[in-house]
């Protein structure tokens, strides 16, 4: 889930990782197997693989699930990887925007589970353009909080090419064109900063504030919306105050 990372990384988020582990490791799996095969299988020539390994290790997907899949991918294992990426529009309960990235060998499949589970959590399928003119295609890099400060993400990242740096749940977030990710997070790495995760993402240019209602029943359908193998990540437009934050992690407790 993605496009409201100030609260991607709390409690709730936390527990919906961890309550679907196996989920979570077949969709890091499958990012892999993709890269892989447009890439190739050298971690060191091929950027999107290298992070998409980081990105499994980090979520303690298993080394030998990871080797694997890159030989599938690249087809050195002798098996074939066929996927295709589609991208659903979507809006969620008040209008909230929603950009349903799915990675398939199904396109029917997938189709029918996010129309069904749209319709089913208060939630519609829009038409094409309809919401995708509000979202930038972006690198996102979360750096982490531990022994770092704001001035020193900053004069690592700008001088790569950053676009701007912002406060985070786990420390910072830097935002960059999608084609200066790998030179922005190589110079993060090179300045001694250690990164939670580096990925593409669709970023809003205009977010909106939501309340509690809404926001949970929103969390409800991007958690129905993530039970799908298809789906790979979720992408909106929607914001929380501190407030409203504080209001959700009190549901935890």
């Amino acid at each position: 889930m993605s496009g409201h990372s100030k609260w991607a990384t709390t409690k709730h988020k936390k527990a919906v990782i961890d309550g679907r582990r196996a989920k979570s490791f077949a969709k890091l799996i499958k990012n892999i197997e993709v890269a892989a095969k447009l890439g190739g299988a050298d971690l060191t020539g091929n950027p999107t693989l290298y992070d998409a390994v980081q990105k499994a290790k980090k979520t303690s997907v298993p080394n030998d699930n990871i080797d694997r899949a890159i030989k599938r991918g690249a087809g050195i294992s002798g098996e074939s990887i066929e996927y295709v990426t589609i991208m659903y529009e979507g809006y969620g309960p008040n209008g909230v925007a929603l950009l349903i990235e799915c990675l398939t060998d199904n396109k029917n499949r997938a189709a029918a589970e996010v129309r069904t589970t749209l319709s089913r959590n208060g939630g519609t399928l829009a038409d094409p353009g309809s919401v995708a003119y509000n979202f930038s295609r972006k690198g996102v890099i979360v750096v982490s909080g531990e022994g770092t400060t704001e001035d020193d993400v900053m004069l690592a990242a700008l001088e790569a090419g950053a676009e701007e740096v912002e406060p985070h749940a786990q420390g910072f977030e830097v935002i960059a064109d999608a084609s200066d990710l790998v030179s922005v997070r190589v110079a993060l790495q090179a300045a001694g900063l250690d990164y939670e995760s580096a990925d593409v993402e669709f970023v809003p240019s205009l977010k909106v504030e939501v309340d509690a209602d809404t926001a949970r029943k929103v969390f409800r359908l991007i958690d129905a919306l993530e039970d799908s193998d298809d789906v790979q990540n979720i992408f909106s437009n929607f914001d929380l105050t501190p407030e409203v934050q504080a209001e959700l992690e009190n549901d935890e407790e």
